[in-house]
């Protein structure tokens, strides 16, 4: 995330859906969540994520500014 983020954290927050894939989410106060197929989510600022497994993670943002920066990413 820090390359495409440019921090050492993603500041943006995340509003959205699981349509495939797992992704686990780190936030900067060590609290983490699992995402996967089916799963809404909302991620505040200061975070990382990575995808678990081999599946490519495909989600839905409702949030216009995150989803324009990282829908390519």
């Amino acid at each position: 995330m820090k390359p495409v983020a440019g921090t050492e954290s993603c500041q943006h927050r995340h509003l959205g859906v699981v349509q495939s894939g797992r992704m686990r989410v780190t936030h900067d106060d060590g609290t983490v969540l699992e995402l996967g197929p089916g799963d809404a989510y909302v991620i505040e600022p200061g975070h990382d994520a990575e995808v678990l497994g081999d599946e490519r993670f495909v989600g839905f943002e409702f949030q216009p500014k995150a989803a324009e920066e990282y829908a390519s990413q």
